[in-house]
């Protein structure tokens, strides 16, 4: 592993949920960061605490276009580029899937061809989605999925895909150093209430009162890692020396189903909500679960917070928010789930 504090990091997507969380830690370890996000799914108040950070700049553009003057003719000379731009909850992506393919494939494009030309670092956050609704299970790197490349989910899964091809197209004739990660559902405090993502819908559902979503007969079966952990991985991953030349699936192992995880967050918040079956979205996944036995061995990282912990976490971040949203007349998290639920 080299001296993390030699970091000076742009990040992309740097206003989202992981995003900004990264940032948080990339800069507790000494990095000077930059954050280049079109807060088409990011938010301001995920980085508003950084606003007398001295390290810390912030740059408003989209990954699509060419990447500003201020970035490219700039005085910093990065030394490890982050891309994590791109909407990742369905009804986000699916919303204007056209700009989530160009996200994938022309903002990867753009990132690489600027790491080519600072000699820096690149690092390419993809998705555990690439394996589509997988037949082997638990999913290994070297499972090639089983994806719908047509489907209403395509936009994203297939981008991503691309992205990768592209990033180690850039490795193999030496243009670029590269890592790839492949994240599984990932989960915590900053997540927007109206993502539609499994998590935010559930503690949200519950804290207000309202009946529980359940898309399917709720046997469905997701891995959830909490957002510290994904954060310690992906900078593992960066770190790590050589490059692994493959890509590197970061997740939680333990398993379990919807209808499971509703029960626990029930539970957790004293809610009487009550689960209410809707129809199963299109190529929804039957089952997600990480094998990571490569992460294991070659950055020494497995998630270490337990679902309870992180759990915990998250409905007292939602609750908050909830309470700031009754303060400052934002709506209630009723009111911006509303889209969100409707759509996944």
């Amino acid at each position: 592993m080299e001296d993390r504090n030699t970091k000076t990091a742009l990040v992309t997507g740097g206003a989202g949920f992981i995003g900004s969380h990264l940032i948080d830690a990339l800069l507790a370890e000494g990095a000077t960061v930059v954050c280049l996000d079109s807060y088409l799914t990011g938010r301001p108040e995920n980085l508003r605490h950084l606003e007398r950070e001295s390290r810390f700049d912030f740059v408003e553009a989209d990954v699509i276009d060419k990447l500003p003057a201020k970035i490219r003719l700039g005085k910093i000379r990065f030394t490890h580029i982050y891309n994590l731009a791109c909407a990742a909850s369905p009804p986000h992506y699916q919303a204007d899937p056209e700009h989530t393919m160009l996200t994938c494939v022309l903002g990867t494009r753009n990132l690489l061809r600027f790491a080519e030309d600072m000699d820096a670092r690149f690092l390419l956050t993809s998705t555990s989605e690439v394996y589509g609704d997988p037949e082997v299970h638990p999913q290994p790197e070297g499972y090639r999925g089983w994806v719908n490349c047509t489907g209403p989910r395509a936009c994203y899964d297939e981008g991503k895909r691309a992205a990768e091809t592209l990033t180690f197209d850039f490795a193999r004739s030496g243009r670029a150093e590269v890592r790839v990660a492949r994240i599984f559902n990932t989960y915590g405090p900053r997540m927007r209430a109206d993502d539609g993502r499994v998590v935010s819908n559930i503690v949200c559902q519950a804290l207000s009162g309202d009946d529980i979503t359940i898309y399917g007969d709720g046997s469905q079966t997701r891995s959830f890692c909490y957002v510290s952990d994904m954060v310690e991985g992906l900078m593992r991953l960066m770190d790590s020396e050589p490059a692994p030349g493959a890509p590197v699936n970061l997740g939680n192992p333990i398993e379990l189903t919807v209808s499971d995880l509703a029960q626990r967050v029930i539970a957790l918040t004293g809610s009487r909500s009550k689960l209410v079956h809707m129809p199963l979205p299109v190529d929804d996944p039957r089952r997600r679960r990480p094998d990571i036995s490569r992460a294991k061995a070659i950055l020494g990282w497995e998630p270490k917070v337990g679902l309870q912990q992180g759990l915990e976490a998250t409905a007292q971040w939602f609750s908050d928010e909830q309470n700031r949203s009754v303060v400052f007349g934002r709506g209630t998290a009723r009111e911006q789930m509303a889209v969100g639920i409707a759509a996944e």
